[in-house]
C-alpha cells in the first residue's frame, strides 16, 4: 500500500542524512518515479537537511530535524523543520551573481530552488516546504504505455493474419 504521508523526527547529526534518502527512495519507488526525479528530489531534500543541521541547529545533536513527507492533489511535498532561530532566506546571495566555484553561501538555497517545482519558506525561515509535481510524469509514462500497448496490439493483428 502507497504511503501518502510519513514524518522522520531526526537528531540533528549529518549521519542521519541516510534516513532521509531511504524516505525518499521509498517514496519514488512507491509513485513509480523515474531516476532522474529520484535525483532531483534527493538533492533538493538533503540539501535542506542538511542545511537544517549545519545552519539550523548548529550541529548540535540534541535539537531534531522533521522531515515531512505528503502526496498532495499536484504532486509530492517534503518539508524540512529544525529547531533554530531562521533566517532571512531573502537575503541569501545569488550564486549567479559571480563566480564562487562549488562551497558559496546559499549553494543549498539555490540547488533546492533549481530542482524543485515549488519552494516555500515558512514562518522565520526555519521551515522549508519542498514541492514536486509529478502528474506529468505520470501522464507521460500512461501515454508511453498507451503507445505501447497499440504497438504490440498491431502486432499481434498481423501476425494473426
Amino acid at each position: 500500500m502507497i504511503q501518502e504521508h510519513k514524518t522522520l523526527e531526526l537528531s540533528s547529526i549529518m549521519e542521519n542524512v541516510h534516513q532521509v534518502e531511504a524516505l525518499i527512495e521509498e517514496v519514488c519507488e512507491d509513485f513509480n518515479l523515474n531516476n532522474t526525479y529520484l535525483g532531483c528530489i534527493t538533492v533538493a531534500v538533503t540539501e535542506a537537511f542538511e542545511n537544517a543541521v549545519k545552519h539550523g541547529n548548529n550541529n548540535d545533536p540534541s535539537k531534531k530535524v522533521i522531515v515531512n513527507f505528503q502526496k498532495s492533489s499536484s504532486g509530492l511535498s517534503f518539508s524540512v523543520k529544525d529547531e533554530g532561530n531562521g533566517f532571512d532566506y531573502q537575503a541569501v546571495p545569488n550564486p549567479k551573481s559571480k563566480e564562487k566555484g562549488l562551497h558559496f553561501p546559499g549553494r543549498g538555497v539555490f540547488l533546492i530552488q533549481s530542482l524543485a517545482d515549488d519552494v516555500n519558506y515558512i514562518g522565520n525561515g526555519n521551515e522549508l516546504e519542498i514541492g514536486f509535481r509529478i502528474s506529468s510524469i505520470n501522464f507521460e509514462t500512461a501515454v508511453d504505455r498507451i503507445k505501447k500497448l497499440k504497438q504490440y496490439s498491431e502486432s499481434v493483428q498481423k501476425v494473426e493474419k
